[in-house]
């Protein structure tokens, strides 16, 4: 007997199919009528949307650029100078609040009573209290109260510090550094062949060497023997020191830390060590106590259990959440508007003020803040696939 087929409109996968149509079609309603809407509003006041601003002149200073920049530059280089500054202290923030989060994670499960209690009271202080009240702390209750630059301490090197910012001594290209940066090409591609090498002798022996630890020390070997070389043979080193000094009220020379500077990456960077110190204990507790038994019986000491049978198990835990707050620490850099640092979101306001294009303005933030979060965690994914893979 042949079975009658099911009509199409009791068909369940029929009707599935026909309800995410009918979702797109309204969506695609939704987002067109907001267009639509807001094309039409700008359109009665002269604002059709356009980023022709962004070639006209800017008119106003920035404290702190990577790249050269003065008032006479245009909104679209004050722009890449926002972008700047906010990739510096998120890059920067990362690897500090990492190094720092996993130290107090560690601590955390330290059997030394003092440590372990340091450890929690840190987290749990840093938790609790806004990041933007801890950023205004740092600004206007630390850095701020320096002495002021008449009365600056001068450590050795020297190193000024004031309520103007940190000045230490820093290295000033010379002639011979672009002959030098290919030096440290080579030194770069030779650590990543140490860790290739390295890693593939660890994949078959079971026994995994310091592979960050000899790539590293491979790098700078290379990087100390070409300076040295340079350095003899085209008789001038890559790097003069750059001393600073008081000039009237401000400091010249070397690198200058600027208070805004050193608040928003004091500030990142205690705040979420402390949510990344969590996730470092959470990883290392999913790690079920017969690993580490078997690690000690086997005659591995602390380290040894930690870095080779710990570590390596409890990063599949710890990198999917740690993602997060890499994400969190880009995203929370806006805060910098608050206490005067010169990132993305605080440029981006000015130009929006002088221009009026807040559809352009808010755009292209978007798509900046969009970006940074899609290559971390584009990084980050990667990275935790090849993790597993390792662990296979």
């Amino acid at each position: 007997m042949n079975e009658t087929s099911v009509p199409f409109w009791r068909d369940e996968r029929v009707l599935q199919w026909i309800a995410q149509i009918v979702f797109l079609v309204a969506v695609i309603f939704f987002l067109w009528y907001l267009y639509h809407n807001m094309i039409t509003a700008l359109a009665q006041r002269g604002l059709l949307p356009s980023f022709h601003f962004l070639s006209l002149t800017a008119g106003f200073d920035i404290g702190e650029h990577l790249i050269s920049y003065s008032r006479n530059s245009t909104y679209g280089r004050a722009f890449i100078v926002g972008i700047l500054n906010t990739l510096e202290v998120s890059a920067l923030g990362i690897v500090f609040a990492t190094i720092l989060g996993v130290i107090i994670g560690v601590m955390r499960l330290s059997t030394n009573w003092l440590i372990n209690k340091i450890a929690s009271i840190y987290i749990e202080i840093i938790r609790n209290v806004p990041l933007l009240v801890l950023l205004v702390f740092w600004y206007t209750g630390v850095f701020l109260q320096f002495p002021r630059l008449k009365e600056a301490k001068i450590l050795a090197g020297p190193t000024i510090i004031s309520n103007r910012g940190v000045a230490m001594p820093w290295g000033k290209p010379t002639a011979t550094w672009h002959a030098y940066l290919y030096v440290l090409l080579l030194g770069l591609i030779l650590a990543a062949i140490v860790w290739w090498r390295l890693t593939l002798i660890g994949k078959r022996t079971g026994r995994m060497p310091l592979v960050t630890v000899w790539s590293t020390l491979t790098f700078l070997g290379v990087a100390l023997v070409g300076w040295f070389a340079i350095t003899l043979f085209m008789h001038q080193a890559p790097l003069a020191l750059d001393t600073p000094e008081i000039k009237g009220l401000r400091t010249v020379g070397g690198l200058e830390l600027t208070p805004e500077f050193m608040a928003l990456f004091s500030g990142l960077v205690f705040y979420t060590a402390a949510f990344i110190a969590e996730v470092v204990r959470a990883g290392i507790q999913s790690v079920s106590k017969g690993q580490i038994e078997a690690a000690r019986a086997l005659g591995l000491n602390g380290f040894q259990t930690l870095r080779l049978v710990v570590f390596p198990q409890a990063l599949r835990v710890i990198v999917p959440p740690m993602t997060s707050q890499y994400l969190n620490l880009t995203k929370n850099s806006s805060l910098a508007v608050f206490i005067g640092f010169p990132d993305l979101y605080s440029v981006a306001g000015t130009i929006h003020n002088q221009t009026g294009r807040a559809v352009e303005v808010t755009t292209l933030m978007m798509a900046v803040y969009l970006s940074f979060s899609l290559l971390t965690s584009v990084f980050m994914n990667w990275y935790n696939k090849k993790i597993r893979l390792v662990e296979r």
